[in-house]
C-alpha cells in the first residue's frame, strides 16, 4: 500500500498541512519541523502523487518531445540537448518516437495532454495539425522543430534547408559537375520541399536544369535511399555527382554504391546533408551540410522555457509578444574527400 501524506504528519508529529508544506518546497516553516517531516517521509518511504500536485500547481514539471525517428543523426542530438538542457530547469522530457506515423502520433498528443505536459516540442508527420492545434488551446506553449506545419500553435525553430542545399549544389557545380543527382525527402515536407528548392536554385543560378532521370524523392526510410541509389545510377547517362538531401535515406545510398561498387569520388561525388559522427571516419571521409543540430535543440529549449515562464495561469506576465515566431539555424559545407572534379582522382582540398 502507498504511503499516505496523513501517515507522514502523524509520524512526524504535524498537521496534514504542515508536512505538505514541507514536502512541496515551502520556506514557511521551521528547520525543525522541516528536518521532522523529511525524516518521516523518506523512513515511510513515502512518493508523492505528482499528478495530484500537479492539478494544484497547474504544472506537472513534463515536457513532451515528440520525434519521428532515433535513425536521423540530428535528432540524437536534439534529443541529448533537450534533455540536458530541461533537465537543468527541473523538468523531466517524455521522449515519444513515432516513426513517422500519424496514427501512433496522434496517440502520443492524446496521452501527453492526459499527462497535463507543461509544454510540447514536435518534429510532426504534418498529418495531426488538428491536435497540435488542441494543445495549443489547452494553454500548452509548443514550438515546432525542423517542420512547421500551416495554421498550428506555437514558435518553429527550423534549419536552413534552403540555404543548404544551395551550398551543396554550388560546391559541386564549382568543381565542374554538370550531371548532378538529387535524393530528397517528399515535398509536402519542409525540409524536402525546402532542400529540393535550394538544389533547383543552384542548378539555374548556373544554367543548369535538374535532370528528372536523376533526381528521386521518397519517404526518409534506408529502402528508399537504396532503391533511389540505384536508380539514378542506372540512368542513361550516369551522374558524376550525387547529392543526399534525405539523411535517413543516405544510409540506404552509402549501401547501394558499396555494393554498386562506384568509387567515391573517382566515379561519384558525393555530398550529404546533416552531419553524423562517423561521416568523416568513412572512406573517403563524406563532404557533408551541417544543418547545426546542436543549435536547434538549444534553441528549441529555449524558447519553450521562455514560453513557460510567461504562462499567467503560473504567475507569468503572459501577453502576445513574440507569437508564432520562426527562427532559422544557419547551415554550413563540411569539405572533406568525397568531393572532386568530374573524372579526376583524387580529393577536393579540405576547408578550414
Amino acid at each position: 500500500m502507498a504511503v499516505t501524506l496523513d501517515e507522514v504528519a502523524e509520524a512526524a508529529g504535524v498537521s496534514k498541512s504542515t508536512a505538505s508544506r514541507v514536502l512541496s518546497g515551502s520556506s514557511r516553516v521551521s528547520d525543525r519541523t522541516k528536518r521532522a517531516v523529511q525524516s518521516a517521509a523518506e523512513r515511510l518511504g513515502y512518493r508523492p502523487n505528482r499528478i495530484a500536485s500537479g492539478l494544484r500547481t497547474r504544472r506537472s514539471n513534463l515536457i513532451g518531445l515528440v520525434i519521428t525517428n532515433l535513425v536521423n543523426a540530428s535528432f540524437h542530438v536534439i534529443t541529448e540537448v533537450l534533455q540536458q538542457r530541461l533537465d537543468e530547469r527541473g523538468y523531466q522530457v517524455l521522449l515519444c518516437v513515432t516513426d513517422a506515423d500519424p496514427a501512433r502520433e496522434a496517440r502520443y498528443l492524446d496521452m501527453l495532454l492526459d499527462h497535463r505536459v507543461d509544454g510540447l516540442i514536435i518534429v510532426g508527420t504534418g498529418d495531426n495539425t488538428e491536435m497540435v492545434r488542441q494543445v495549443g488551446a489547452a494553454g500548452i506553449p509548443v514550438v515546432n522543430l525542423m517542420r512547421t506545419p500551416q495554421n498550428v500553435p506555437g514558435d518553429s525553430v527550423m534549419a536552413a534547408d534552403r540555404e543548404g542545399a544551395e551550398l551543396a549544389a554550388q560546391h559541386l557545380i564549382g568543381l565542374g559537375h554538370r550531371r548532378i543527382a538529387f535524393i530528397g525527402g517528399p515535398a509536402h515536407i519542409d525540409s524536402g520541399r525546402d532542400r529540393y528548392a535550394g538544389f533547383a536554385a543552384a542548378l539555374a543560378a548556373a544554367g543548369l536544369e535538374p535532370d528528372p532521370d536523376l533526381c528521386a524523392r521518397g519517404p526518409y526510410t534506408m529502402a528508399f535511399g537504396a532503391e533511389a541509389a540505384r536508380r539514378v545510377m542506372a540512368a542513361e547517362r550516369p551522374p558524376t555527382a550525387l547529392y543526399s538531401a534525405n539523411h535517413e535515406a543516405t544510409f540506404g545510398t552509402l549501401g547501394a554504391l558499396v555494393q554498386l561498387g562506384v568509387r567515391v569520388p573517382e566515379q561519384l561525388s558525393l555530398v550529404c546533408h546533416e552531419e553524423a559522427p562517423w561521416f568523416s571516419y568513412w572512406h573517403p571521409p563524406i563532404t557533408v551540410v551541417d544543418n547545426g543540430a546542436r543549435d536547434l535543440g538549444e534553441l528549441a529549449a529555449e524558447q519553450l522555457l521562455r514560453r513557460i515562464d510567461s504562462r499567467p495561469d503560473i504567475g507569468g506576465p503572459g501577453g502576445p509578444e513574440g507569437a508564432g515566431r520562426l527562427i532559422r539555424v544557419g547551415s554550413r559545407l563540411v569539405v572533406r574527400s568525397s568531393t572532386t572534379a568530374p573524372g579526376r582522382p583524387g580529393a577536393a582540398p579540405l576547408t578550414p
